[in-house]
């Protein structure tokens, strides 16, 4: 590790004064960002912590609408969002162990982008909204590829809207050590249409499968995608499974999801 500042606001906009200076970066959770920073391959000058800022923390639905504050950890949402979206509540009940949990927060996931984040699944499917201290942003257009995001330097994912379906379901293909999903879909139906939001699987990052969410609009059933294939061209490739294999794998768990919906 190596020397920085450290800095605790109380509000919003002290955070994001204090995210004005250089070399300053926003911790939430910090379950990305503490470990690169011990690897040296991220070294800010200044810490801003986004965890004493009592309105970022909060989960509530009302018309339809989940909505989770940035800085709300993965163990209050798997409580809070039970009732109104359990699809939601199982797959943050499904990330890490405890400790992770109780620590990493939904708007540190969705700020970094990890490829193989889960909530950026649920994010695509549902087509969310991510609010910023100063503006909001469609997910289709938020996320921008591996580690890549919408967001400009200093802003801070203040809260996620997302528009509760009539049925949903994540199913994850876990790599073990990690609980990484090697492939993880997340279904999402709704009356005019059907979302699948796809995390782990591609170079690019959390994709739509579109072609899926054509077929599953006209029959809400795992046999619509029978004939659907899913290129491999894009897909990751490492030790854990190749590209051909992850493909596979999200058209698998697809028709996992949408039966799980049911």
């Amino acid at each position: 590790m190596y020397n920085f500042e450290f800095v605790k606001p109380s509000t919003l906009d002290e955070a994001v004064k204090a995210l004005a200076n250089e070399d300053a970066q926003a911790l939430a959770g910090g379950q990305t960002l503490i470990p690169t920073m011990k690897q040296r391959l991220n070294q800010p000058g200044t810490l801003v912590s986004l965890l004493g800022i009592a309105d970022l923390v909060g989960v509530s639905a009302e018309g339809g609408t989940l909505t989770i504050k940035g800085a709300t950890n993965h163990a209050t949402v798997m409580k809070e969002a039970a009732s109104s979206f359990p699809a939601l509540a199982y797959l943050a009940s499904r990330i890490g162990d405890p400790a992770v949990r109780n620590r990493g927060t939904i708007g540190g996931s969705l700020a970094n982008n990890d490829p193989s984040a889960c909530y950026p699944a649920a994010a695509m499917a549902c087509q969310a909204t991510i609010v910023t201290n100063t503006r909001e942003i469609a997910a289709d257009d938020y996320f921008q590829g591996m580690f890549a995001t919408a967001l400009d330097e200093g802003e801070i994912v203040t809260a996620v809207r997302f528009p509760i379906p009539e049925a949903a379901c994540y199913i994850k293909f876990e790599q073990p050590a990690s609980r990484f999903p090697l492939t993880g879909v997340f279904v999402a139906k709704y009356g005019d249409r059907v979302g699948v939001g796809v995390t782990g699987a591609s170079n690019d990052g959390v994709f739509r499968w579109k072609e899926a969410e054509e077929a599953l609009a006209g029959t809400f059933s795992a046999d619509a995608i029978s004939g659907l294939s899913v290129p491999s061209d894009d897909m990751i490739s490492d030790l854990h499974g190749s590209a051909e294999y992850r493909a596979h794998l999200t058209k698998v768990l697809t028709g996992r999801a949408v039966a799980g919906c049911q």
